[in-house]
């Protein structure tokens, strides 16, 4: 699938109950239903950081989902920065 002209990409920082819940795994799988590309890794303060990019309304939408979370994951604030989009970047990676 070709990347449009709108695509968007997004720093990101989760805290809250989203280390040991399966939560990089909860953003990769969402992402990559959605076909935006990017990463999510744990930091060593609790909190999880990532890279989102993709169509703006899918952005949107991931970011939804990650502040639903699920039974396990709560998010307790989740903040977003612009960032510069990486060209030729082709899926969402967990990074350890």
């Amino acid at each position: 699938m070709a990347e449009s002209k709108t695509s968007v990409r997004y720093f990101g920082r989760a805290t809250g109950r989203v280390q040991g819940v399966g939560f990089r795994m909860f953003v990769q799988q969402h992402a990559s239903e959605l076909g935006l590309t990017g990463w999510v890794r744990n930091m060593e303060d609790g909190s999880v950081e990532m890279e989102i990019q993709g169509d703006p309304e899918k952005v949107d939408k991931l970011s939804v989902l990650i502040r639903e979370g699920n039974y396990f994951i709560k998010v307790k604030e989740l903040k977003f920065e612009p960032v510069e989009t990486v060209p030729n970047e082709t899926r969402f990676v967990v990074r350890y």
